[in-house]
């Protein structure tokens, strides 16, 4: 499923129109951006968690080459699956 086909989704559950749906949709995930870009962690119980996490500098290897090269240390976001979520994909 895109985008658009969940926010036609979320217009037919919700009785609105489709623009409502797709507005309510881009201001759902410019919150969850904005939060893990500040560098917290957003929590929707029962569906999951997005978590910021810090990779440490490492040495890594150039595959054209062999030659060693720093990969510097970086943040990256995580998704973890909450319970109902897990449950539900289960069946």
């Amino acid at each position: 499923m895109r985008k658009p086909e969940l926010a036609a989704a979320i217009a037919e559950r919700a009785d609105l129109s489709k623009d409502k749906a797709s507005q309510v949709l881009n201001v759902i995930l410019d919150e969850i951006t904005g939060t893990v870009a500040k560098g917290q962690d957003v929590s929707l119980i029962g569906f999951g968690s997005f978590v910021v996490r810090e990779r440490a500098a490492r040495t890594g290897k150039n595959p054209q080459t062999g030659a060693a090269l720093k990969i510097p240390a970086s943040k990256t976001v995580a998704f973890k699956a909450g319970k109902s979520l897990k449950d539900a994909v289960a069946k």
